[in-house]
């Protein structure tokens, strides 16, 4: 019996990553065009070392140092876009990534500061503030069927403002940053085990391991586990999944408590290294939560896709740091890295319209799509 010959580009590993690959194409195109609009002279260098990033530097040991670096910065993005993907794989939309994400700064530098915790109970406590702002959008929407993308965005703006109120006792009195944990608590560091003289910089941790373990677990449970069929069960009916026994509401609020630690644990996995203080004036919540959806769809909504689309966000963006300012504003970077995370978010569109061509050049050649009829259903 002779099998069928199968379209390879029907296969949604291929799709998604030719939809990603044209989506980063597109956002570098546009960014470039922009660049030449404003200053033809500088614009194929200045794209170019956004490319390039660290690679931008001869010496083979500062290369290592800002790999290194961009490696610890693509952690929390990471953390960040598991969080996205968790909650959209059951349906949800947890666009309260971003205070989550922040519930886990406040916990984890508070910690470390004020109370003087060891790096894990810190990065404990930070997952357990990420869970439980988020327990409160699972609850909303469970039992009173609000929205999760209105309270996650009320939450976020809430969650900012307390966040700066209870770390305005641990800033540096000369400053609007908080102090650094090594000045104060030690052994409130996330630890290297080595890596970072690997690397030759000490930002480089464990975290760095245990954010990709994390997201070859999630996939694991999303995919090879009762809990994680039932969870997905639910965002595709929930009236389905509780005519079948399973428990609607609870795998609601469950799904948002885990998306809710893996934030927090993001910000724990960044903040507990000393790399960057809050500054407790800020007045916009951190954009690593937001950036985690256009990573998400970027990595074709697979969580080991997301672990290479983390990166490649997080190294445009610290790309954009060598941008020539002699003959671009310093603004020009923060706007290279926007248009090309904006574009990232098309990757869905990308994929229906590769499905759609499919589709219509199968119809035009065969008279029929697979097996399915021309009104849709199955033979």
């Amino acid at each position: 019996m002779s099998k069928e010959k199968v379209n390879l580009f029907k296969r949604p590993g291929v799709q998604s990553f030719i939809s990603s690959l044209i989506c980063i194409i597109l956002g570098l195109f546009i960014a470039f065009i922009v660049l030449l609009i404003i200053n033809p002279s500088g614009a194929f260098s200045s794209i170019m070392n956004v490319i390039k990033n660290f690679f931008w530097f001869r010496n083979p040991a500062s290369r290592l140092k800002y790999f290194g670096e961009t490696l610890a910065k693509t952690v929390p993005l990471l953390m960040c876009a598991l969080a996205v993907l968790f909650s959209y794989k059951v349906g949800l939309f947890n666009i309260g990534t971003p205070g989550q994400y922040c519930a886990g700064i406040c916990a984890s530098i508070y910690a470390a500061l004020n109370w003087n915790w060891g790096w894990l109970p810190c990065l404990l406590f930070a997952m357990v503030a990420g869970a439980a702002l988020a327990s409160i959008v699972g609850v909303l929407k469970a039992y009173l069927n609000v929205n999760e993308v209105i309270s996650g965005i009320m939450l976020n703006w809430i969650c900012l403002y307390f966040t700066n109120a209870v770390l305005t006792p641990v800033k540096n009195p000369t400053g609007k940053d908080t102090l650094t944990i090594a000045s104060v608590n030690k052994g409130g560091l996330i630890p290297s085990l080595g890596l970072d003289k690997l690397f030759n910089d000490k930002y480089v941790t464990i975290a760095i391991p245990l954010a990709i373990i994390i997201a070859v677990v999630i996939m694991i449970i999303l995919e090879k586990t009762k809990f994680g069929y039932e969870l997905r069960a639910t965002g595709l009916n929930k009236n389905a999944a509780k005519y079948c026994g399973m428990m609607e509401k609870r795998n609601i609020i469950v799904t948002l408590v885990i998306s809710g630690a893996l934030a927090g644990m993001g910000a724990g996995f960044y903040y507990l290294t000393d790399f960057e203080q809050w500054a407790v004036t800020s007045s916009t919540v951190p954009g690593m939560g937001f950036n985690g959806i256009a990573a998400t769809f970027l990595g074709g909504l697979n969580p080991i896709g997301t672990i290479f689309s983390s990166y490649f966000i997080t190294h445009i963006t610290a790309g954009g740091a060598f941008v020539d300012l002699t003959k671009y504003s310093s603004q020009i970077t923060d706007l290279i890295s926007a248009l090309i995370i904006y574009l990232c978010g098309f990757v869905l569109f990308m994929k229906t319209f590769m499905n759609n061509v499919i589709r219509r050049r199968e119809v035009k050649k065969t008279g029929k799509y697979e097996n399915y009829k021309q009104d849709g259903r199955k033979n």
